[in-house]
């Protein structure tokens, strides 16, 4: 069990596997896998470890999904791209905008692989995955069959799709379809890019906008180990947010197509008066209270207790519960993350 997770996740935990293994194509990958059933070790598919809390040293195989590859197709109106999973996320929206591809510049410097892109529909600043999104290639790691799934089929929700659910064990994702169409309308609701001028901006103004607000607010993972945002920005009904907007008028509130209504999770975390709150090697980042930070020597159990901590503060003064967003990984697989940190 001395092989170390460390290097291989982002919140910086100091976790073992007994094996740790990197593919680069899903012959490598469904090899991996059968040999680690075939020991009756469990297995686990990583990109780059940037959404994941390990509870426990992982008894199984870890297998570092490095399918790589771009490929462009263009049509009348849209440009088409087939991504690697293992495509570092960041640098495929640069590639886009290097390449004169604008449609991704809002989700720049989302940390992680491609093929984690459509697990938890990744989003930020007014864009989702799920409104570029064409396909999702996977394979039956069973069978070892190609599947593609359109995006309709991947059934996405906030943070959520299918292969959190009917496909979240036995399935993998080799590559993610991508349509980015030629008729480019900004995205201008969030944050510093609502005082961008929609008539005039650029799709590279909008990424160094977005660029900017993410550096100023969140941590280095290399400096301090975090997995982004720790908790979903809550969906509540309609007469809880009536409720919540009576007693705190200026609450950040984004009303969704179903009726429902999104606070901002770090407003609430905020309000708390949580922001810098310890314990032992975890924190609340004391610039953006929604990422929970490993200020040197953190264990997976310090993040559960500060986890349990904001959750309860937030819960007893708004009547919202919060929710992880990064997936809780225990000896032999995902646990419920919400059960781990109640």
């Amino acid at each position: 069990m001395n092989h170390s997770l460390k290097p291989w996740n982002t919140f910086g935990i100091d976790r073992n596997a007994q094996q740790i293994v990197c593919v680069e194509n899903t012959q490598q990958l469904l090899e991996a896998w059968q040999a680690a059933v075939q020991n009756q070790q469990p297995v686990l598919i990583l990109g780059e470890g940037s959404n994941v809390l390990f509870l426990q040293d992982f008894a199984g195989t870890v297998i570092i999904n490095r399918i790589r590859g771009i490929d462009v197709d263009e049509e009348d109106d849209a440009w088409l791209l087939h991504v690697g999973a293992g495509e570092n996320w960041h640098h495929l929206v640069q590639f886009t905008l290097n390449n004169g591809m604008p449609g991704l510049e809002n989700l720049a410097l989302i940390p992680g692989c491609a093929g984690s892109s459509p697990i938890q529909n990744i989003g930020a600043y007014g864009v989702e995955l799920q409104r570029v999104c064409n396909y999702v290639d996977c394979i039956n790691l069973s069978s070892g069959e190609s599947q593609r799934l359109s995006a309709q089929a991947c059934r996405f929700g906030y943070r959520d799709s299918i292969f959190k659910h009917e496909y979240q064990d036995g399935y993998a994702i080799t590559a993610v379809g991508l349509r980015l169409s030629k008729n480019w309308q900004p995205v201008l609701t969030y944050g510093d890019l609502t005082r961008l001028d929609p008539a005039t901006v650029t799709a590279q103004q909008v990424f160094d906008a977005v660029c900017h607000m993410r550096m100023s607010k969140l941590p280095d993972p290399k400096v301090h180990g975090n997995a982004g945002s720790f908790f979903k920005n809550p969906v509540v009904s309609p007469e809880q947010a009536n409720n919540l907007l009576e007693a705190f008028p200026n609450a950040p509130h984004y009303p969704q197509a179903d009726g429902s209504v999104k606070l901002a999770a770090g407003w609430l975390i905020d309000q708390c008066q949580l922001k810098g709150t310890a314990v032992k090697g975890a924190a609340v980042h004391h610039l953006q209270a929604l990422v929970l930070i490993n200020t040197g020597l953190a264990t997976s159990e310090d993040v559960i207790q500060l986890a349990h901590l904001v959750r309860q503060r937030v819960g007893d003064k708004f009547n919202v519960w919060l929710e992880p967003e990064v997936r809780f990984i225990g000896c032999a697989g995902e646990v419920n993350a919400v059960e781990a940190i109640a």
